[in-house]
């Protein structure tokens, strides 16, 4: 009686293996508007502190003087680049100078163009 409910078991758990998709159900759909919109006509997407805090500098060097700093999550934009430091304007505080690229991060978006 014992191997009977095992095999009983054994063969309800097989009932519940679920279906396995044919290749219609798994086809691609047609990507959402947002997706296929050119690029190169939206503003690019700000940067932003990836670490707990980062200091604005007066120059592209961390043994320039401290002018501000900027915390986690705070977002801004970027007006050039030297190397891999990053010229800002806080636009809350009206600071300009420069921060490490090693410590914050841009957004990204899928573009199909």
């Amino acid at each position: 009686m014992r191997s009977t409910r095992i095999a009983v078991s054994a063969a309800m758990l097989g009932a519940l293996a679920l279906p396995v998709l044919s290749a219609t159900t798994a086809s691609a759909s047609p990507a959402p508007a947002a997706l296929t919109s050119s690029c190169s006509s939206q503003p690019p997407l700000p940067y932003e502190v990836h670490t707990k805090a980062v200091s604005i500098r007066s120059k592209a060097t961390t043994k320039s003087t401290a002018l501000g700093v900027l915390y986690r999550g705070h977002k801004f934009s970027v007006a050039k680049k030297s190397g891999n430091w990053l010229y800002i304007t806080d636009k809350t505080t009206g600071v300009k100078g420069w921060v490490s690229g090693t410590y914050v991060y841009r957004d990204v978006r899928m573009c199909t163009d």
